[in-house]
């Protein structure tokens, strides 16, 4: 009987490192058989030391590729031709996307077989090998990136006296039983590849911008870095009673906490979009990817009602102590602004949650702005304004142009540089 090559026959004449490859592709798509020690005219060949090769094919097999692929790889010394030839037999495995331990969950270590020959697989191949064989959950699915390193999470176990052992590292779900990273796995890890993205604007528009960053690494540094920056523009305003002075922030701190966590936990990672936190002169607006998950409404989140998008992570979150319980979120939120003129929104669209946090003095800024927003406007076309700018935005002459400066200088809205005829101001 003739042998040739096809989609699900490989032939090959003596062993080589490369059968590690032809055993995933096959494995990763509808099962075939390799020969060793036929040539690809389909000559048969033999081999001189077929149990030596056998042993290393074995080896090969069990130590080379991931997930396990042995229970789906049959290996049998037959003769043809009074010859010595090898017959492995390769199942489609149950755990696809299989790959070489060296290279990795990508195309370089993910193979397919297409035809007569075995192919690297694309990355959305890849994913939607891991979204068959693993479910739609994202946190649950096996990491396209398998290089992690977890100095924050172990960090953050270590404050709280928590154990992150492999063995915890399964049982929380970053790890999979055969040591695979999972989803999870990526968003705690150092090189997570999502990310926030803060915006500062004057004014309650986006036409006078003021800053921007992108907060990056493990979504525990993301949390910390988003709290310390919407903090650092969170000013705070003394009142008196008498002889008594209260501080009271633009923005509830316990709000914005809540907010931000709220955020984090419950968005859509399966989006590769930026959380964005825009924050304007009147209110700070937290937008997540994904919105409520299907079959929970507004009306419901609202009364405390709660479904996790993502279970393992809001768990990790709850042993860490950063939430209290599920569905307190949004009423934590109301009650900070408990009896005060103006009340936190949210908005829920497909693919998409808003949180609105109005700033508690807002009315007040307002007027400020209203002021000086012709003057701030100067700053899309320019980077620095001079007097004579001012003069001429405003119609007014040099004694009222040089009046608002200082207020503008006071209010910390603008800054000077330079002296004399090179005097120049640009945004604080």
């Amino acid at each position: 009987m003739d042998i040739y090559e096809s989609e699900s026959i490989e032939l090959k004449e003596v062993y080589t490192p490369e059968v590690k490859k032809e055993v995933v592709a096959f494995a990763n798509k509808n099962g075939g058989t390799i020969y060793i020690g036929i040539k690809d005219n389909g000559k048969i060949t033999g081999l001189e030391n077929p149990d030596f090769v056998m042993q290393q094919i074995s080896n090969a097999v069990r130590d080379s590729i991931r997930p396990d692929v042995s229970m789906f790889t049959n290996i049998e010394l037959v003769m043809k031709e009074s010859k010595s030839i090898i017959k492995i037999i390769i199942q489609q495995g149950t755990k696809k996307p299989y790959y070489l331990t060296e290279k990795g969950l990508k195309p370089s270590g993910v193979y397919v077989r297409s035809g007569t020959t075995s192919a690297p697989a694309s990355e959305e191949a890849i994913r939607m090998m891991i979204k068959m064989t693993d479910g739609e959950s994202f946190e649950n699915n096996r990491s396209l990136f398998q290089d992690l390193t977890f100095e924050s999470l172990n960090r953050e176990m270590e404050l709280r006296q928590l154990e992150c052992s492999q063995v915890q590292m399964k049982n929380l779900g970053i790890l999979t039983e055969d040591d695979i990273f999972t989803n999870l796995g990526l968003l705690v890890s150092d090189q997570c590849k999502h990310s926030i993205k803060f915006a500062v604007f004057q004014g309650t528009d986006k036409l006078v911008f003021k800053d921007r960053k992108e907060l990056t690494g493990s979504i525990f540094d993301q949390l910390t870095d988003a709290f310390k920056t919407v903090n650092f523009y969170n000013s705070t305003k003394a009142t008196f009673h008498e002889l008594l002075r209260s501080d009271e922030r633009d923005y509830p701190e316990d709000a914005v906490r809540e907010a931000l966590l709220n955020a984090i936990v419950h968005r859509e990672y399966a989006f590769s979009g930026s959380t964005i936190i825009n924050l304007y002169s009147d209110r700070l607006e937290i937008i997540s990817l994904g919105g409520l998950v299907s079959g929970m409404s507004l009306e419901a989140a609202m009364l405390g009602a709660s479904q996790p998008r993502n279970e393992k992570l809001a768990s990790l979150f709850y042993r860490m102590k950063l939430i209290e319980a599920y569905g307190t979120g949004i009423s934590k939120m109301m009650s900070c602004y408990k009896a005060l003129h103006v009340q936190p929104k949210f908005e829920n669209v497909e693919g998409a949650f808003r949180v609105i946090l109005p700033n508690i003095h807002a009315q007040e800024v307002n007027i400020v702005e209203e002021k000086y927003l012709p003057i701030l406007k100067l700053f899309e076309a320019q980077k620095e304004i001079t007097r004579n700018d001012v003069e001429e935005t405003l119609g007014v002459g040099t004694t009222q142009a040089v009046n608002v400066i200082k207020e503008m200088l006071n209010k910390d809205l603008i800054k000077k540089v330079g002296s004399g005829r090179l005097t120049r101001y640009v945004l604080k």
